[in-house]
């Protein structure tokens, strides 16, 4: 057991290379409308932007064009004939209406720019969505309201042009804002490699940028340092940490011959490594790749909101071109079958759909996050419903992440585990190995005053031993006892699973203790409440397979994977994608983040790292594995919601549209362009209360 002081001291990253490393990334993709009205045909964004701060000015713009339409639609509200016969009071200001007129042209071409070139960008592309429309509602309110300022009898539609424009911009930037920026997890990936490396030259060291490492050069790693290549050990021995990159648990012993990782963390032993592979042909960069192709591959579902606004789209054409065909081949003059068709388009653009989805969006995004999760692409949030599988990764997952003692057992009548433990510690304190870590946290909840130590000796590949009070005191590993052949009692440890140190006193072992990677005590009533929802669940480790087999036996999950490499962690979500399933990946580590990022919803527990959460849809900010029990039945009451939304706010349009085209006409019954309004205005009240419900639903 190869047991020494471990410093964490990498290198820190200058700011110079991760501006570099920032332009290099590629912009995550942008939701719905940015793609309609900033990407060219080959999805690319315009040269010189960057998808987090183009997204932030979008969020800006939509926010500063939506306070200026809605200042300036208060004056065009009052102004309104309808308005003041509905509200029964009369306001007489000279030449209102082209007061009106002015106000509304500044918000129709201000306010409903993005919506324009919106439509004009998905007619080009022959994809009509939302943006169209938005687009032809309003322009088809504005022209017709303008002919009436200059001539043509009727009444105007400013007032319901202006309030259309404002609600689907406020539902545009709710919608936004809920929609995290570019994704950082690239950056985060080349960040963990180090600056600068010490290259051996001539018996001498040379600092040099990590860029001008060459194959075949012989470079000094020291303790605490990050391995700047992929190589091989020529001379030294230490401890790495890899668990950030192929999710084995504890510190790897690295002796001569040996290969090691770059970006992986040095123990406290010097090492000269040999290099075998530098820049693309790494094994962290190829981890980069995985996650660039990931990415690229996944799928967005089209929004249910886009999918409804196309059809209405449709409807809204047919439906007002043929109430103006219709009213004018039964001989009506051109002015009410213009109104009539004019009242069609504008009511079939119900404002409630612009606010169906976002609001709801708005809502479980900020409840969710109460309840620890934090929500990065909304798209799998709302797919979380679909999930039938769920791969777990069992380090810092399932499991903690750190080794704790699981037992501490005495041979000697003379010492008690407490004693034993005391003088273990005492000479434990001399180093930050993980070992020692679990030693010095059980002596401090037991409330034991650790001893000084002299004398304190690092013992290569064995243990470490020192004087505590005068007496010596060893804490070694099996490789010890087996070359000093001295006899002890079988241990109980669990083999393969369970690490053992044993401690020696005055050249007598006393007793052992044992450390393990202890499972949360959340797991296994997460993994009842999957199963209960007919989810299955799988174990994918980089781990052995007993360590595998003991964590999923214990929990009674459906199987495990053990000894499983990053890009094989990537293909076997994509085994169960290609068998039908829909498949939700775990994971805290960069080992995990191709996969988190190939699969249908990737969530990443918080206490891992920044890459895994970057890489991820959603977080488990309290890395509660319970929280994905309520991810899902967030997901479900989300989705619910929203259907509910989509179904009022489109749904009025089968009684409201054919009244507004005036089949009821001859009995009488005919919606006016006020009546229409106000229908619009109760749909909008609807969706809105609908969706405040959402918080009480998710309690």
């Amino acid at each position: 057991m190869d047991h020494q002081h471990h410093e964490h001291n990498p290198n820190q990253q200058p700011k110079k290379q991760k501006d570099q490393i920032t332009e290099r990334l590629e912009e995550k993709t942008l939701h719905g409308h940015e793609q309609a009205m900033h990407r060219d045909t080959t999805g690319h964004p315009p040269h010189g932007e960057h998808g987090h701060d183009h997204h932030r000015m979008m969020i800006e713009d939509f926010k500063k064009r939506f306070w200026v339409s809605l200042v300036l639609s208060i004056p065009v509200i009052i102004l309104s004939p309808m308005v003041q016969h509905i509200l029964g009071f009369t306001l007489d200001v000279p030449y209102a209406i082209y007061t009106a007129f002015i106000l509304s042209s500044i918000i129709y071409f201000y306010g409903g720019w993005p919506f324009l070139t919106g439509l004009a960008e998905e007619v080009k592309k022959g994809a009509p969505g939302m943006m169209t429309l938005i687009g032809v509602a309003i322009t088809v309110a504005y022209l017709y309201s303008t002919a009436i300022v200059f001539g043509l009898p009727g009444m105007d539609f400013f007032w319901e042009l202006a309030t259309l424009i404002v609600i689907m911009l406020l539902g545009h930037w709710i919608e936004m804002r809920s929609v995290l920026g570019a994704s950082k997890a690239l950056e985060l990936l080349v960040s963990m490699m180090p600056a600068e490396a010490m290259l051996i030259r001539d018996g001498e060291t040379v600092k040099i940028r990590i860029e001008d490492i060459q194959k075949g050069d012989l470079i000094l790693v020291k303790p605490g340092e990050k391995v700047p290549a992929d190589g091989v050990v020529e001379d030294g021995e230490s401890h790495l940490n890899e668990s950030m990159l192929t999710g084995e648990s504890k510190p790897v012993k690295k002796t001569k011959g040996e290969k090691v990782i770059g970006g992986s963390i040095n123990g406290n032993g010097a090492l000269r490594v040999r290099v075998e592979f530098t820049g693309k042909d790494s094994y962290l960069n190829k981890v980069i790749k995985l996650v660039q192709e990931a990415q690229k591959t996944k799928s967005e579902t089209q929004r249910l909101a886009d999918r409804a606004a196309k059809w209405l789209t449709y409807i809204a054409l047919i439906a007002g071109f043929g109430t103006l065909a219709v009213w004018l081949l039964l001989g009506q003059d051109f002015a009410f079958a213009l109104e009539r068709m004019v009242t069609v388009m504008v009511i079939s653009c119900p404002h409630a759909l612009g606010l169906a989805v976002p609001l709801v969006v708005a809502i479980s995004t900020a409840v969710s996050a109460n309840h620890g999760l934090l929500i990065r692409n909304r798209t799998a949030f709302e797919n979380s419903r679909k999930i039938t599988t769920i791969i777990f990764d069992k380090t810092g997952t399932l499991t903690q992440g750190s080794h704790e003692i699981a037992s501490v057992v005495t041979f000697d009548q003379t010492i008690d585990e407490r004693e034993m433990l005391r003088l273990a510690a005492g000479v434990e304190q001399n180093s930050e190995h993980f070992i020692s870590q679990s030693i010095l946290r059980r002596a401090k909840e037991q409330s034991i005053t650790v001893p000084a130590s002299t004398s304190f000796n690092y013992l290569p590949g064995k243990g470490l031993e020192g004087i505590v009070e005068g007496r010596e005191v060893k804490v070694v590993g099996p490789n010890y006892i087996k070359e000093f052949n001295i006899v002890v009692p079988a241990s109980e440890a669990e083999e393969g699973v369970e690490t053992v140190v044993y401690t020696i006193v005055d050249g007598k072992p006393v007793g052992y203790i044992t450390m393990r990677d202890q499972i949360r005590e959340e797991s296994a009533e997460a993994i009842r409440v999957l199963k209960e929802n007919g989810i299955k669940n799988l174990l994918l480790t980089g781990d052995n397979e007993r360590v595998a087999k003991s964590v999923s036996d214990k929990l009674k999950m459906d199987g495990y994977l053990a000894n499983v490499l990053p890009h094989q962690k990537q293909e076997k979500v994509k085994e169960l994608q290609t068998k039908g399933e829909f498949v939700a990946m775990t994971g805290d580590g960069v080992n995990d983040a191709p996969a988190l990022a190939q699969a249908d919803v990737g969530i990443a527990v918080g206490s891992g790292t920044d890459v895994a959460a970057e890489t991820a849809d959603i977080i488990l900010v309290n890395s509660n594995p319970q929280d994905i029990a309520s991810l899902i039945l967030f997901g479900k009451a989300t989705y619910r919601k929203m259907i509910q939304n989509l179904v009022w706010a489109t749904g009025y349009n089968v009684i409201a549209l054919p009244l507004a085209a005036g089949v009821l006409y001859n009995q009488g019954i005919m919606v006016s362009p006020a009546v229409g309004a106000a229908l619009m205005s109760l749909s909008t009240v609807i969706v809105a209360i609908n969706a405040q419900l959402l918080r009480r639903e998710i309690r």
